[in-house]
């Protein structure tokens, strides 16, 4: 049986950690994939187990030489996933699930179109604007800012294999599973 490359995405606020924490702990053989930064560790993270903490120079050495599936920059850090750690994942038969963004998501389509692309959505664009105001961890102006990209990131969804309303856990993490049970089956 073909194992396969799954890509969660959503909005900023949407729970697709949550999701995919849940997912995980009910199904420990699926692999989560470790990304690369060029971010400094925060206090508690593991090199090869949070993210494979590289330089700058050896990044943009890796996005020259095409080593990676899908990168991009955020706040002056790096981050990518190298195909060279998915790929050896796929081959020594491990599903393999990523959580980026939903640009990145697109790129990883892009090279590798047999992967799997599910985006955890909002009940609403109100629930999910209500869920990231009841944070109270950011400014009026931060908030705004990040509803303007939750508009892009839905807008980007219909790109996506599956689409999984995060209304409930357990309903979501229910769905996530037939979704890659049903793909596991057809590989």
């Amino acid at each position: 049986m073909n194992k396969k490359l799954y890509v969660i995405s959503g909005s900023s606020g949407v729970g697709k950690g949550t999701v995919l924490k849940e997912f995980l702990k009910r199904n420990p053989d699926f692999m989560l994939s470790v990304s690369c930064t060029t971010r400094s560790p925060r206090d508690g993270e593991v090199d090869g187990v949070n993210y494979f903490f590289i330089s700058k120079e050896e990044f943009k050495n890796c996005i020259e030489g095409e080593k990676f599936l899908e990168w991009a920059e955020f706040a002056g850090n790096f981050y990518g996933t190298k195909k060279k750690f998915i790929n050896q994942c796929l081959e020594e038969g491990k599903d393999i699930i990523l959580e980026i963004d939903t640009q990145g998501a697109l790129q990883v389509k892009k090279q590798m179109p047999e992967a799997v692309l599910i985006f955890i959505c909002p009940p609403s664009p109100e629930a999910l604007e209500k869920r990231l105001r009841g944070r109270h961890t950011e400014d009026e102006e931060t908030i705004r800012k990040r509803l303007k990209i939750v508009e892009e990131e839905l807008a980007r969804a219909q790109y996506f294999d599956y689409k999984i309303i995060n209304d409930n856990l357990d309903n979501a993490v229910s769905e996530l599973e037939n979704v890659i049970l049903g793909e596991q089956k057809n590989a």
